[in-house]
């Protein structure tokens, strides 16, 4: 018996009475085949679930392996092969896929036990032989690492731990060290199996800083990826103790404990999924209970007291990545149900604490915006309406019990938590503000004579401004009071909240012109006095962070827009805040921005349309004439000469929750209206845009991730992608590309991603290999189809470039499909765009596949008029890929030659041939040569 490629799905007799399941089966083995895994998989699994006897299980189950083999799915290949096993033990393939699984899963124990197996049953079979021992070598070297590793990791731990060798250089050489062996999978094993984690633990006790950050760093390498060791390391340290850690005063300390927390968060919720397996595939205790541990001591950290606020804010972002689901269409809630009953009321108390003066938990500028994007991600998780009441119930509890028999603490307290829900789950914030005496107590408050009370109660005005249950009660009685406070306060910090109040109101309009709150010249006179507490470096960033506020809401007025470009120390001093440690700017910075740059969604209205409504006296929006293309092409050049750009690229690299998925939506409008010229482009990508590009394309909203994906496009269009995406960065613009193909994005975006791809696939089989894996083929080819010629242009191209590759060559050499034909009638369209790259595709195809040669004729009745067509045309591109098409078929086959030189094809290359020594004349000379070979013409008497 002959094992067939790892991959290859094998044939088998048919059985009587079975004639559906082999049916299926035969359809998966020329979907896999054609490359088309997936589909493979998905008729050979509605195969297992007829009526199929054991032998057709076993061979299905093993067939299921090659697919997810493919797919690069170890985990499901393995469990396939081993239900094929279970139905026949002496089955040689399926222990061979299993044995290729538990070598890509790192388990080559278990691999070479199949592959002895494998040979014991086929000795003479050269695939085994040679897979064993390679196998083989994997382990020997494997065994030499690891007893090569043993007296190393115990030196390391000794210079740690030795008190004489404080501070020297030694030691720290030996903490790096520990931290890079901890990085490779068999040196973590190594170190946890050489009792690590205690001697780990012996580290974090010294409390010297670089010791913890040496220990912390080990111990991330320890447990990524991998959720047995996971767990013996919470079981070891104490999840108390591991959590507490986040606490410390030492900012480096406390983010290497929150990075430690979501690695072991992550290899947790792995073992969720997987049903208690963890990646060495053994069955530990349930994950789910661990990571409810973890959580639950998260949550305490939120109030407990003596915690540092740094501590504080990594917490609260730890929650915010590992809570709520990843996906709605993930049914399973039931992990923020349990936070909001069990940790609910702690996340609220740290939303209400104030920051100045210190209350008796320690909170940063940041902690309260953390506090209401989780409490915006828990809210957007529930699924019903009896869910949502809940929440609001916890949350108008937790308002009465400070509000009511508190006394002013409680009042100012309550307020300031009614502040955080509006600033996240907004409908919970106007709930709160419903209810007896809030917004009563918010208007008296605004006029108290101490800073601290009138502060949190002008906040409380501003973020409830926006809203639009109780932005018509605002105007009405708040106008004439923010305008009191702004003209008539002492206080910059009071002046500069009252501002924004009004900025705020003053901006219902949005950008429409006709729809303006103030008098004219009054948003210019706030406009201003937001620039000049911007540009005040001696207010604190907190405070400036509002004048940011102000501009945010101002700037959909085109002439504040005009102003504010024009203002370099304003951008300048907007830059430098962005940079800041005052995080919570930068959703304000981003809006005034997509104001700047009209990257907000804007559509022209239809003029007849504007006329009815003229008619029926309805109101039509008007743009600015300052919001025409021309003013805002302006406007965009000079913030890049400002360096937008790279005050972007700072911003994108943040690592906070306050850069949700709402900012980087509009960070990505922003880049998508900065690269739309060409000549900007360059200034872009060498400002550092093009890396800045991609995580906002893989992460985010939709329509965020689809301007990232496109902005890429338009990069990779116009620029050297190698020198764009320097390094492994190219890879990771396949997949936005890929995702601009979708039928759901515009032609625009559709064409721009082709021709995007067409440069990717140029370049290297690496790049084709990767566009391929995102399954992007048969988009592109419906593509080719599209009616728009320059779709249908750029697709073809496209798929010209990835013809390179082998996998599309066995799509195109697949019998019973259209796409020679499609290429050769191509070739002969009016287009001479689509004409050369269908030509320049049946060229190489016909190249690397001679087989393909003798299947021309047969596709198309017209097949030799295009070719005469090509061979004639004035344009020598077209020529030359004519020639070599012709050239390849000459060569292909006999019978092909003799047909071609029975026509008016010999003429032709006779008079090409004439020609000076270009690649056409030598082409056409080599065809004529080869016919004479094979004695289908004789040369004249010039020997010609």
């Amino acid at each position: 018996m002959t094992v067939s490629g790892p991959g290859t799905p094998e044939p088998r007799p048919a059985t009587p009475g079975a004639s559906s399941v082999e049916q299926l089966r035969k359809e998966g083995n020329e979907l896999f085949k054609c490359g088309d895994y997936g589909g493979a998989l998905a008729a050979y699994t509605q195969a297992l679930g007829l009526d199929a006897t054991p032998q057709d299980q076993a061979i299905l189950h093993r067939n299921r392996a090659a697919c997810h083999l493919k797919l690069e799915d170890y985990d499901k290949a393995e469990t396939e092969a081993s239900k094929a096993i279970e139905k026949d033990g002496g089955d040689v393939k399926a222990l061979y896929r299993r044995s290729q699984a538990l070598e890509k899963l790192g388990r080559l124990d278990q691999a070479v036990l199949d592959l002895q197996r494998c040979v014991s049953l086929e000795p003479k079979n050269k695939v085994f032989q040679e897979a064993l021992r390679n196998i083989g070598g994997q382990i020997q070297e494997k065994v030499r690492y690891m007893s090569s590793t043993d007296a190393k990791v115990e030196q390391m731990f000794q210079i740690l731990l030795d008190p004489e060798e404080k501070g020297t250089e030694k030691k720290q050489k030996a903490s790096q060290n520990l931290v890079v062996l901890a990085r490779e999978d068999a040196g973590a094993e190594k170190i946890f199996r050489s009792n690590g984690v205690q001697l780990l633990q012996c580290l974090l006790d010294t409390g010297e800083t670089d010791l913890m950050l040496a220990a912390l760093r080990t111990l991330v390498g320890i447990c990524s990826e991998h959720q047995s060791r996971t767990v013996a390391t919470l079981s070891i340290l104490g999840t108390r103790r591991v959590v507490s850690i986040l606490g410390v005063e030492s900012q480096a300390v406390s983010l290497a404990a929150c990075h430690l927390l979501q690695v072991m968060f992550d290899a947790l919720k792995e073992g969720v999924k997987k049903g208690f397996r963890g990646k060495e595939g053994a069955i530990i205790v349930d994950p789910a209970r661990e990571l409810k541990v973890l959580i639950s001591n998260l949550l305490d950290l939120l109030t407990e007291v003596g915690v540092s606020g740094q501590g504080r804010d990594n917490a609260l972002t730890l929650l915010i990545k590992a809570v709520p689901r990843k996906s709605l269409k993930d049914p399973n809630n039931s992990l923020t149900l349990w936070v909001i009953d069990q940790g609910l009321k702690k996340i609220l108390e740290v939303g209400g604490s104030l920051q100045d003066p210190p209350g008796e938990l320690a909170v940063t500028a940041n902690s309260r915006m953390s506090a209401s994007i989780l409490l915006s991600k828990l809210f957007d998780d529930l699924k019903c309406d009896a869910e949502r009441e809940n929440f609001h119930r916890l949350c108008e509890n937790y308002i009465k019990s400070w509000f009511e028999g508190q006394g002013l603490a409680g009042k100012l307290r309550a307020i300031q938590t009614v502040s955080c829900l509006l600033q996240g789950p907004c409908d919970a914030g106007n709930r709160a503000l419903e209810l007896s005496g809030v917004m009563e107590s918010v208007i008296a408050l605004c006029a108290s004579e101490q800073e601290e009370e009138q502060l949190v109660a002008v906040e409380a005005l501003i973020h409830a401004a926006g809203k639009a249950k109780r932005a018509s009660f605002i105007t009405a009685n708040g106008v004439s009071l923010l305008k009191d406070l702004y003209k008539c306060s002492e206080k910059d910090s009071i002046r500069i909240r009252a501002l924004v109040g009004l900025c705020k109101l003053g901006s219902a309009g949005g950008t429409d012109f006709s729809m303006k709150q103030f008098a004219e010249g009054s948003t210019l006179k706030l406009a201003k006095q937001c620039r000049k507490w911007l540009c005040n470096d001696q207010i604190d960033a907190g405070t400036r962070r509002w004048a940011v506020e102000g501009l945010a809401y101002l700037t959909f007025d085109a002439d504040v827009k005009e102003e504010f470009v024009e203002d370099a120390a304003a951008l300048k001093a907007l830059f430098q805040l962005s940079r800041s440690e005052e995080r919570s700017v930068l959703f304000a910075v981003a809006s005034a921005l997509v104001n700047c740059t009209n990257s907000y969604d804007y559509e022209e209205p239809d003029p007849k349309m504007v006329e009815l409504a003229k008619y029926a006296k309805q109101h039509v929006p008007e743009q600015h004439p300052k919001d025409k293309p021309s003013f805002v092409r302006a406007r965009v050049k000079k913030l890049l000469v400002a360096g937008v750009v790279s005050a972007m690229v700072c911003m994108v690299k943040t690592e906070s929750p306050v850069l949700t998925s709402s900012c980087r939506e509009l960070l990505s409008r922003v880049f998508l209206a900065l690269v739309e010229e060409v000549e900007d482009r360059g200034t872009v990508v060498a400002q550092g845009g093009g890396r800045a590009l991609i995580p906002l394309a893989l992460e985010g909203t939709d329509v965020g991730q689809t301007k990232a994906a496109q902005a890429l496009a338009k990069l990779t269009i116009t620029s050297n992608p190698e020198m764009t995406f320097p390094g492994e960065r190219i890879y990771e613009v396949v997949r936005p590309l890929v995702s601009l193909l979708h039928l759901n994005c515009s032609g625009l975006q559709n064409f721009e991603a082709l021709m995007a791809l067409t440069n990717l696939a140029g370049i290297s089989e690496r790049l084709r290999q990767k566009i391929l894996k995102e399954k992007a083929v048969p988009m592109i080819e419906g593509y080719m189809f599209e009616e728009h010629e320059m779709i249908r242009r750029a697709a073809t191209e496209c798929m010209c470039n990835l013809a390179m590759s082998k996998e599309v060559q066995d799509l195109f050499e697949a019998q019973g499909n259209d796409r020679l034909k499609l290429l050769v009638l191509y070739s002969g369209e009016d287009d001479e765009l689509l004409q050369r790259a269908a030509a320049g595709g049946l060229a190489m195809l016909t190249s690397m596949r001679p087989t393909l040669c003798s299947r021309i004729p047969q596709v198309t009745t017209h097949w030799l008029e295009i070719l005469q067509a090509l061979l004639l045309s004035s344009n020598q591109e077209l020529q030359h890929r004519g020639a070599v098409v012709v050239l390849n078929m000459v060569e292909a086959s006999r019978e092909i030659a003799s047909t071609l030189m029975e026509s008016e094809m010999m003429e032709i290359l006779s008079v090409l041939a004439k020609g000076d020594h270009s690649p056409v004349t030598r082409a056409a000379a080599a065809c004529l040569d080869k016919a004479v070979e094979y004695g289908l013409i004789q040369p004249n008497q010039d020997g010609e």
